[in-house]
């Protein structure tokens, strides 16, 4: 199986997490993919670091399917980065290839098919997305086949989806936003199916003046958080988040989807 994947990430966004040692998004989820299926041979491409690269139709037609990252963007800024993102996903949309988004890149698959996205007055999401439950489309959808019902998610967003875009329908949400949907060739979360412990509490320590300065947490708080994650007690957090194969059902779930398509 041959998939593309997307860096959603900038230069600048990426430098400061870069700064501590944190690995390649890019690579980090193609190694979560690896380990469902080993077989997985991956290229990488970067739209908003190399502005000026450009790409044919054609050249989408070598892969199987399109995964699609996070990224420390805001859609609502008008940025040439993200204009760069925003005409390649609207091209791609038009292709007969399947994608599946990330954060990100659910939010930008919405805003490039006509649906919006705005900023979460709940403020930001990050760390672990809890309760998160699916709906009565969720529950019959093959994204979701044998996840529970009500499930928790690692997550780091400050955006949120506020309108669908056209012939997409939501699968699942919580108390915060919509957390994943279903649309034209793309299965989106806004949670991060790929990530596990030990990512999410480098981008939170990486992050942790940004989150200080918002008054998410207090300074103990967050290095409470940041060492809980270092060294997790399987009984202090559920399997959806403990268990590898539960945790990434929607990607492993993606994966045998594309290879029956």
């Amino acid at each position: 199986m041959n998939l593309l994947i997307v860096n959603g990430y900038d230069r600048i966004g990426w430098s400061k997490l870069a700064k501590y040692k944190i690995q390649p998004i890019c690579e980090f989820y193609r190694d979560q993919l690896k380990k469902i299926n080993p077989k997985i041979k991956s290229t990488f491409i970067y739209p908003s670091m190399d502005l000026k690269k450009t790409y044919d139709d054609s050249f989408f037609n070598f892969f199987d399917g399109i995964v699609w990252t996070g990224s420390s963007l805001n859609i609502y800024d008008n940025t040439r980065e993200i204009k760069n993102q925003i005409l390649l996903m609207k091209k791609i949309s038009n292709l007969p290839i399947k994608m599946f988004g990330s954060c990100w890149g659910m939010q930008l698959f919405t805003v490039c098919n006509g649906g919006e996205v705005s900023k979460n007055i709940k403020g930001r999401e990050i760390g672990i997305s809890y309760n998160i439950s699916l709906n009565k489309k969720g529950k019959s959808h093959k994204m979701y086949n044998k996840k529970p019902l009500v499930f928790d998610a690692f997550a780091s967003h400050l955006d949120h989806v506020t309108k669908l875009p056209k012939k997409a329908v939501a699968l699942c949400d919580n108390h915060y936003s919509i957390q994943s949907l279903s649309g034209e060739n793309f299965w989106g979360t806004q949670y991060h199916p790929e990530f596990n412990f030990k990512y999410t509490g480098q981008i939170l320590k990486a992050r942790k003046k940004l989150l200080l300065d918002e008054k998410l947490f207090s300074k103990n708080q967050i290095d409470s958080l940041i060492l809980s994650y270092k060294k997790p007690h399987r009984n202090s957090y559920s399997n959806s988040l403990s268990d590898f194969k539960i945790r990434t059902l929607e990607l492993s779930n993606w994966l045998k989807y594309l290879k029956k398509v």
